[in-house]
């Protein structure tokens, strides 16, 4: 399996919740449990909320990867190395130790993030 689903939505926070849906959806279909489903709602809303509040950006893009092995998502344009001395700082930088320890994997490539949650 190879499947790949793409969003490509508005930055503004009203779509995070269809992100996450849809993320749920996926998760469910490749019969993750229930609080592996919510760990990664959480992790697709602090990665979102990361673009909203960091990049210089009019759309957010997420890239949903099923491989036979988990779910790969990539959001574009978050974050990684986050100055202290901006607004919403400390709520970034918690944000991404949420994601780091709710997620089996977390990679940065570029300005993307790609979560892995394995089956």
């Amino acid at each position: 399996m190879n499947d790949k689903i793409e969003l490509k939505l508005p930055s503004k926070p009203e779509y995070i919740s269809l992100i996450r849906l849809t993320a749920s959806s996926i998760a469910n279909n490749i019969d993750l449990n229930v609080d592996e489903i919510e760990d990664i709602k959480v992790c697709i809303s602090e990665a979102c909320i990361n673009v909203l509040n960091f990049a210089d950006t009019e759309e957010i893009n997420v890239l949903f990867n099923l491989k036979e092995d988990g779910i790969y998502i990539e959001i574009k344009d978050v974050l990684e190395d986050i100055p202290e001395d901006v607004e919403h700082s400390k709520q970034g930088i918690m944000g991404l130790l949420i994601i780091n320890s709710l997620m089996d994997s977390v990679e940065f490539k570029d300005s993307h993030i790609i979560m892995i949650k394995y089956i």
